[in-house]
This record gives structure tokens, C-alpha cells and sequence, in this order.
């Protein structure tokens, strides 16, 4: 399937979830992918809600391009979902800063805390939501589909850019001036916290970068694990 085939099946897609889905937000967490589909909505003038989440302790590039956007794409702002400061102080105070480091637990917990939680939030009112993950991107993710039952949020799940390659989705941007991370053109494809993030060799996976101290099984941060037997809707 060529990119032009790809493009016009993701932005039926888009189309589709707009208007039998509504209200849905796009979950932008300012990587490549989120950035295409922040482009595909807002120059579409799609009904569909934006929202990001800090989680306190973000690249300052992508803060930068935060900020970006928002002047880029005025009619769809960005919601800004925060970590409860009850819940991180207790777990800072308990365990440190960068407690994330000496276990997968410690590391989940703090993903937990920082992302899943807010999340909850963010998802709370909504019937769907969408996400940029792409099926190449890990070995966690081979099996998704373009759309999914969400069973742990109770809500529609839809993945648009599932079949894109990374080539493909760099040649949209790059086609369409789509503002992007800086990080991106510093060997790092893939973007997270600052301490769990960092630049990959040639020929690593693209997400080496990512909790680069675990092993590949376990690099999921828990907003996209199915911790409940899937359901699938006819949707």
C-alpha cells in the first residue's frame, strides 16, 4: 500500500471517528506521529479534542514545542493533563528522584503515577481516543489494529497511522512543514521523560532510547498495555 493509499484510509478514518465517535481527543504526546495527526486534525477542522501529559519532567525541546503548536494550531488547543503532587511526593520522598532506575516496579510505579493516572483523567466524559502508535514501532505492539475496544478505560481506541512506516511518516511531515521535535534530528526517534530518553546508534530499534536498562519485553510505560481481556464492539 503506497503512503497516498495510507494518507486517504487515515483521514476516512479520522473522518469516521469525528462523526460517530464524538466527543474523542487526540493524546499528543509531541512525537512524530502525534504531530501528523495533530496536522491531519487541525487542517481538516475536525471536531476532535486535543490533550498532552505532563508528566513534570519532560524534554525542555518538547516544552518548546508546546508551545509551538499551540501558535501554529489556535482552533484546536491543547488540554494539559498533571501528575496528583500528592501522589508524586509521597513517592519521591519514599523512594527518590530517580528511583525509576533501580527497578521495572519502581520504573512502572512512577509511569503510573506520572501518566495512567492523568490519563484517567483525561479520558473521563470522552467515547474514544486516539493514538499515534504505528505496528513497527515495538514487539509489544505487533498485534494492534487500527481500532479496539479499550477494555481497562471503557472507551473506543483507534491507532490511524498503525500501518505507516517511520519513512513514511517523515516524508508527510517533511511534505507538509509539520512542526516536530528537535530531539528527533539528535538520533532520538523516540520521546519520553528526559532522564528515561536518549540518542540510539545506527541500527538500534527505534525505541533503544526508551528505559534503555530494561529488557525490550518490559518498555511499556502502562498507557497502551491491555491489562484486561480485549473486547471488540462491532464499531
Amino acid at each position: 500500500m503506497s503512503l497516498a493509499d495510507k494518507l486517504a484510509h487515515t483521514e476516512a478514518l479520522l473522518d469516521t471517528i469525528a462523526r460517530d465517535h464524538a466527543p474523542v481527543a487526540l493524546a499528543n504526546s509531541f512525537g512524530a506521529e502525534d504531530m501528523v495527526l495533530m496536522h491531519l486534525i487541525a487542517s481538516r477542522k475536525l471536531p476532535i479534542g486535543i490533550f498532552s501529559l505532563d508528566t513534570g519532567r519532560l524534554p525542555v525541546e518538547t516544552y518548546t514545542l508546546m508551545q509551538q503548536v499551540g501558535e501554529r494550531y489556535p482552533s484546536h488547543p491543547i488540554r494539559v493533563y498533571y501528575p496528583d503532587a500528592t501522589a508524586l511526593e509521597a513517592y519521591v520522598n519514599q523512594n527518590g528522584i530517580n528511583a525509576f532506575y533501580n527497578s521495572v516496579e519502581l520504573r512502572k510505579s512512577c509511569c503510573h503515577i506520572r501518566k495512567i493516572e492523568p490519563l484517567k483523567r483525561a479520558l473521563n466524559g470522552l467515547s474514544a481516543w486516539i493514538t499515534g502508535l504505528r505496528r513497527e514501532q515495538s514487539p509489544t505492539r505487533q498485534d494492534l489494529t487500527d481500532r479496539e475496544f479499550d477494555a481497562d478505560n471503557g472507551l473506543m481506541k483507534f491507532n490511524p497511522l498503525i500501518e505507516w512506516t517511520e519513512k513514511e511518516v517523515w516524508e508527510y511531515i517533511r511534505a507538509n512543514d509539520v512542526p516536530y521535535n528537535s530531539l528527533h534530528d539528535k538520533h532520538v526517534p523516540s520521546i519520553g521523560c528526559a532522564p528515561c530518553t536518549r540518542p540510539i546508534s545506527v541500527g538500534e530499534d527505534i525505541r533503544a532510547g526508551r528505559w534503555w536498562w530494561e529488557n525490550p519485553e518490559s518498555k511499556e510505560c502502562g498507557l497502551h498495555v491491555k491489562a484486561s481481556p480485549l473486547k471488540r464492539p462491532n464499531a
